[in-house]
């Protein structure tokens, strides 16, 4: 069972090394984050940007910039066009944005001709280790849609087992979140994440568990579950995907782990054809090398499934 993330970089050990592509790379923390990500194995780059202020970063950083490919783009626009075609093309397996613009760096991702689209709706996943879970937590969504239909929210558990099944978690228990664990005619949340549950069922939405509507309590608390007398139904505080209502209510679990909790975290874009790494500037240096991993994993699933 994988319980952390040293298990999931042992386990990039066991698949042939991944290559990242980053648009506008001539940013110091993202430097920092692939030259750890070669120094432990994880991954090699492809640093796509303006060389003149790539080469100076590398330098101060103690960064060998003859281990890694460099394409000189200046504009950063063309960067990001030309990264997300290594990745379209097969020259690299997964995509990191670097000092550009969010929605820059999302045009290029759907770009028609060069970019990742496959038809489904994108949406994102944030994987947390956090001391005192025996497990990894899978938080979606909580950066990407805003206000998830019934039918973005299928799509959004479909994209979050593929990233499980590539962390080693077959059959992910999935809950769709509420402020009640009962249908509430009343509560648009309740009657939608029992719904999710009867699609399950149904096996419209395949290899994996959902059951709701739960509380948070219900879905990440096994003695509340005892104590609620709920110990019947399929997760009994052992989730292993929270499934938020809207971004609000996951952006501020998301904030509220990295501020308060002992933990760590890494994340990605899913529903494209191949990974992409899209972290804020807020960031951490260790999300960032985290999120490769998790790039690096999710990129050999896809290639062996697909």
């Amino acid at each position: 069972m994988t319980k952390n993330f040293d298990d999931l970089i042992k386990k990039l050990s066991e698949v042939e090394k991944k290559k990242v592509a980053v648009a506008v790379a001539q940013d110091d923390e993202v430097l920092m984050a692939v030259k750890a990500a070669k120094e432990r194995q994880i991954a090699d780059s492809i640093l796509v940007g303006d060389e003149d202020l790539i080469k100076p970063i590398a330098e101060k950083i103690g960064m060998n910039i003859s281990d890694y490919e460099i394409v000189d783009v200046k504009d950063n626009i063309e960067a990001a066009r030309t990264a997300v075609k290594l990745v379209h093309d097969g020259k690299a397996d997964m995509y990191m944005k670097g000092l550009i613009d969010t929605k820059d760096f999302l045009r290029s991702v759907l770009d028609k001709e060069v970019g990742l689209r496959t038809g489904r709706p994108l949406s994102h996943v944030c994987v947390f280790e956090i001391e005192g879970v025996d497990h990894l937590l899978f938080l979606t969504d909580v950066a990407f849609v805003p206000y998830p239909t019934l039918e973005d929210k299928a799509n959004i558990i479909r994209n979050t087992v593929e990233i499980c099944e590539a962390c080693g978690v077959e059959n992910p228990k999935v809950a769709p979140l509420a402020a009640v664990e009962v249908v509430n005619p009343k509560m648009p949340e309740t009657v939608e994440a029992d719904e999710l549950k009867n699609m399950n069922e149904r096996g419209e939405i395949e290899r994996c568990i959902v059951d709701g509507p739960l509380s948070m309590d219900l879905a990440t608390c096994p003695e509340a579950a005892r104590h609620k007398g709920a110990t019947g139904r399929k997760i009994v505080g052992d989730a292993d995907v929270l499934l938020f209502p809207d971004i609000h209510a996951g952006n501020i679990l998301y904030k509220g782990l990295v501020h308060f909790s002992k933990s760590i975290n890494g994340n990605l874009i899913t529903g494209t054809a191949a990974p992409v790494i899209l972290t804020s500037r807020s960031d951490s240096f260790e999300v960032k090398v985290n999120s490769l991993a998790l790039g690096a994993l999710v990129a050999d699933s896809l290639k062996k499934n697909r």
